[in-house]
């Protein structure tokens, strides 16, 4: 009878922005952000297929990241901002366990996709004349699938535990889309086994892949220290620098999240640190790794005088 209630009966997302006029300069902000992020996104897929010099497996590894943060930020915010506009805060039970199922996935695979992408940053500085073979396609196609396939066996693991496990009467979570750790706080039942679980899962995809970043980055910067050009020492410190900037935004609130024992944490500062890696990270993206690479800008002109010219 209570597996039959628990099915039936929706959850109530509270939401991210107050009632306030506060609230709804935060959700125009927040649209907006989200549509520019959407326009990065498909400009960055579509371009990479378009221009054969992208044809390489740094821009492959970028197109994929486009396509799970595309993917990330639609699973969120488009029901973020549906509950705010109609004031339906209700998510059904399957819809409450498919979104934590896509974002977890999600999460896990671009956290694996970040690290191989710095992999290959890695493996072009220090090892130029071997990168063919290290960063071939056959390579590029196994680290890809990989990172999806491991990001969904991850998501399988949580999802089988968060949809079999007891809720009390109350259903109301207090975040603005169904996070994992916000929804077990309305458990019935003790759940250290998700939270071994989480611990093991978050030191996986998150802890050692960030470190791992960490230092392939330090790496790159200490040659780049040794370098004699002066000009040449500023760009890769711009670079690394805006680079690892991301990627902290990305982990660290995540492993705070996740790693952190729920008394010492508030659904307040949930919520904040939700907004980086599900919101700020996938506006970001685009921005920091092909808006500011010449490689890129030169794509886009390309494309364009090629529309141009079949138009005319």
């Amino acid at each position: 009878m209570e597996n039959s209630n628990q099915t039936s009966t929706d959850f109530i997302l509270l939401g991210l922005f107050p009632s306030s006029r506060i609230g709804l300069l935060l959700f125009i902000l927040t649209v907006l952000i989200f549509l520019m992020a959407l326009l990065g996104k498909l400009s960055m897929i579509l371009l990479i297929p378009l221009d054969t010099h992208l044809h390489t497996p740094m821009y492959i590894l970028l197109s994929q990241l486009s396509l799970m943060d595309l993917n990330y930020i639609s699973t969120i915010v488009p029901k973020m901002a549906s509950n705010f506009l109609f004031g339906n805060k209700s998510i059904s039970f399957i819809g409450c366990g498919l979104q934590s199922f896509i974002f977890l996935t999600l999460a896990g695979a671009e956290g694996l996709l970040l690290a191989s992408m710095a992999y290959d940053c890695y493996v072009a500085i220090f090892f130029p004349l071997h990168y063919p073979i290290h960063m071939s396609k056959r390579v590029c196609a196994a680290m890809i699938i990989g990172c999806w396939i491991m990001g969904s066996i991850n998501s399988c693991a949580h999802i089988e535990y968060v949809l079999h496990i007891p809720y009390c009467h109350s259903r109301v979570i207090n975040h603005f889309f169904c996070d994992a750790p916000a929804m077990l706080t309305l458990a019935c039942v003790d759940t250290w086994v998700y939270e071994y679980t989480d611990f093991v899962s978050t030191t996986l995809f998150l802890v050692v892949p960030f470190i791992g970043i960490a230092c392939s980055y330090g790496h790159v910067l200490l040659v780049v220290y040794r370098m004699h050009s002066a000009e040449g020492r500023k760009k890769a410190y711009s670079t690394c620098s805006t680079h690892l900037t991301v990627v902290t935004f990305y982990y660290a609130p995540f492993v705070y999240t996740y790693l952190c024992p729920r008394s010492l944490r508030s659904p307040t500062e949930d919520e904040l640190l939700a907004v980086f890696y599900t919101i700020l990270t996938p506006l970001l993206n685009p921005i920091i790794y092909s808006l500011r690479n010449k490689e890129v800008m030169g794509a886009i002109r390309r494309v364009v005088q090629r529309i141009s010219s079949v138009t005319k």
